[in-house]
């Protein structure tokens, strides 16, 4: 070794000795072990954590499991608990020489994650959130935190002094009141509520108690770090909120110049992305200097960066490198520091169990307070309040700041973990099974036009995957008659992929307002979609337009329309069929996920659908309302699918430019003598008769 200098592990009162010059190997044929090396020391164990969690996540997979419990797992299994209780495992692959380097790159992936957590959040959130949401939040922080500070006093009774301070009452408190926003966001996507009712409250209810979870972590940190001195933490406090001052009221405008310089529809250069990455380092620096914690300053540098393009830019760049090879690192870091055999005696486990039972029961208790209150379901609040138990990133954040603090000893920091992934592990199997909106949709319930006041208004759920799909399904409503003895309320939803980053969570079912300008290819398809509709609702008269737009994978996608139809109590969803008609007059399949939407779609509506087959119909002029002419005819086979076709159209004939056509097949034995006009008229009354019950 050419140099050695001393390093001091502030958590672990570790002396490591290491050399500066050995980074790179000379070679095996060198006879130089690649393991002595820094940097190849690092890739091998970069390898090692990445195919051990992703290992993890295939095996939990069909257990309903986030991919945080496997990051955390996967860390606990390569350190001290498992394979790292082998000595000659922990010093060959994870010394502790090497421990610095691997914390080091685990907090620069932790600093760009938690970036891109508030790049990806919409605080427009919890402006338009109601009472409801607040007062889920807010109970179900208070009663865990006061759960968090009576622990404290039976481990002070166990163990150390440094237990008894009040900063280990803030730690534990956080670190059992919060719900991690993301991890909850996957799993609502996972278990097909995302955009159900549920699914919404949990998510803006998530919201709220991470950006009080972010304050109570700065305040926990500052008091850690400045115990002696409690005019220090007061500096500490005072300068952090200076921070978000100068980064709302002065780097907010700067990044917004930036965006107005790039004009529509162009990509950012490479300066103004570099700039943008560099200052998220900056802001981390400033906040560490500060005394707070360099993941605060790079969180809120990501979240004023404003929506729109450049945050879809920045998502892109950089949201698979740092979440699938970084962020495990840090998992791994916390692993390595998890000691399960720190948890002794009897009466610890069973301490151990008390605490994940009453922090359960905390969430859960404060939750049903509140929708007990608003007169929600029990069933409902009870769930509610299972998904408000979720942990993640920002526990693990807690934990390991409160264990690099010393606030936490391995004991009570291993029980922690251990309950961090108990309780977020047991959420998603339970509700799966106590909780199926799907039963709400039971075919003897469907409501349909035939069972529709005539007199009353028209409820229809027009679903569009692209602007494509627009004029037909417009000429086609203007078909259908509406009038002020019977109006046509038209429900437009705009069907999205959900890609499965979590920035299209948090912008799921979004209701926009013509007139904005496009910040990304699918809101420019939304803003043209909504216009058309918009135009016409203005045009048509008698008919009332809401705009929505449902961002979903394609295998759910139809229980966020069979949600909405159901919310909305619609009598008729229509979805474009999955082929569309070529310029030769065939047809080519667009999209071949469309056709399964379809299929689930027909097998779960709550109501009648119609799948739309465009021949042409979308190249008709566009007329006025009452110089509308078309011929309609409907080929009737008879049962309640063609009875629902024939009451659809009849209700067209009222128009005066519409003529049908009703085509009936009957078998041949049931032939009579008899003029075919006088048995058409004889059938034609004796249907408009029942389908007018």
């Amino acid at each position: 070794m050419d140099a050695v200098d001393t390093v001091a592990n502030k958590s672990e009162d570790t002396i490591v000795c290491y050399a500066p010059t050995m980074i790179t190997t000379n070679g095996v044929w060198q006879g130089d072990n690649p393991l002595d090396y820094s940097l190849p020391l690092f890739i091998l164990q970069l390898t090692l954590v990445v195919v051990s969690t992703r290992t993890l996540v295939f095996i939990l997979k069909p257990l309903r499991q986030p991919r945080v419990i496997s990051e955390i797992l996967g860390g606990i299994l390569l350190g001290p608990s498992v394979l790292g209780r082998s000595q000659g495992f922990a010093n060959t692959l994870f010394p502790l020489r090497s421990v610095m380097v691997l914390e080091t790159m685990a907090n620069v992936g932790l600093l760009y994650f938690l970036f891109l957590v508030g790049v990806e959040m919409d605080l427009s959130v919890i402006r338009r959130t109601g009472k409801k949401a607040l007062a889920i939040a807010v109970s179900g922080m208070v009663l865990p935190f006061l759960i968090g500070a009576c622990f404290t006093f039976i481990l002070r009774d166990q163990d150390s002094e440094a237990l008894g301070q009040g900063t280990f009452i803030l730690f534990l408190g956080v670190a059992l009141s919060v719900t991690a926003f993301p991890v909850l966001a996957r799993i609502l996507a996972d278990l097909k509520l995302i955009n159900s009712e549920l699914g919404r409250m949990a998510m803006s209810s998530a919201l709220i108690n991470d950006m009080c979870a972010w304050v109570l972590l700065a305040i926990a940190i500052a008091l850690a770090e400045n115990d002696s001195s409690s005019l220090a933490s007061f500096w500490v406090i005072l300068s952090s909120v200076a921070f978000v001052v100068f980064c709302i009221f002065v780097v907010r405008p700067a990044i917004t110049w930036i965006i107005r310089r790039t004009p529509e529809g162009e990509s950012f250069s490479e300066f103004y992305i570099c700039l943008i990455l560099t200052g998220v380092m900056i802001s981390g620096f400033i906040t560490d200097a500060i005394g707070t914690h360099s993941v605060f300053g790079a969180f809120v540098f990501g979240l004023i960066i404003p929506n729109g393009p450049l945050g879809v830019t920045l998502i892109e760049k950089l949201e698979d490198f740092v979440s699938g090879l970084l962020l495990p690192l840090f998992f791994a870091i916390s692993g390595l520091k998890t000691d399960i055999a720190a948890i002794k005696g009897g009466r610890t486990w069973g301490v151990l169990a008390f605490v994940i039972f009453l922090s359960c029961a905390g969430k859960i208790a404060g939750t049903l307070l509140v929708t007990t209150f608003y007169q929600m379901p029990l069933s409902e609040g009870f769930t509610l309040g299972l998904l408000m138990n979720t942990k993640g990133l920002i526990e693990m954040i807690v934990l390991n700041v409160g264990k690099d603090q010393k606030v936490l000893d391995d004991e009570s920091f291993a029980i922690m973990v251990v309950v961090a992934v108990v309780m977020t592990g047991i959420i998603s199997p339970i509700v799966a099974t106590i909780y199926r909106p799907s039963r709400r949709f039971v075919p003897y319930k469907r409501r349909t036009i035939q069972k529709s006041k005539p007199d009353g208004e028209l409820r229809m759920l027009v679903c569009i995957h692209t602007p494509r799909n627009v004029p037909t399904m417009i000429n086609l409503l203007e078909a259908s008659h509406p009038t002020k003895k019977s109006p046509i309320c038209i429900y437009v939803l705009h069907l999205v992929e959900l890609t499965g980053r979590a920035s299209a969570m948090l912008i799921v079912h979004n209701t926009r307002k013509s007139g904005r300008p496009a910040l990304n290819r699918t809101q420019a398809q939304s803003d043209h979609i909504i216009n058309a509709f918009e135009n016409f609702e203005q045009h048509a008269g008698c008919v009332s337009v809401q705009p929505l737009t449902a961002i979903s994978p394609y295998s759910s996608m139809h229980e966020d329309i069979c949600s909405l139809a159901e919310d909305k109590r619609v009598a008729l969803v229509i979805i474009p069929f999955h082929k569309q008609q070529t310029v030769d007059g065939g047809m080519e399949a667009t999209n071949p996920a469309f056709r399964m939407v379809n299929q689930n779609l027909l097998a779960n509506a709550p109501c009648s659908v119609g799948i739309l087959v465009d021949r042409g119909l979308s190249g008709s002029s566009r007329l006025a309302a009452n110089e509308m002419s078309h011929r309609i005819a409907v080929l009737f086979l008879g049962g309640p699918d063609d009875r629902e076709a024939l009451a659809y159209a009849w209700r067209m004939s009222e128009h005066p430019g519409t003529r049908l056509t009703v085509l009936r097949f009957v078998p041949g034995s049931r032939l009579q003598m008899m003029s075919p006009l006088h048995t058409l008229r004889k059938w034609s009354t004796m249907e408009r008769k029942r389908l007018q019950q």
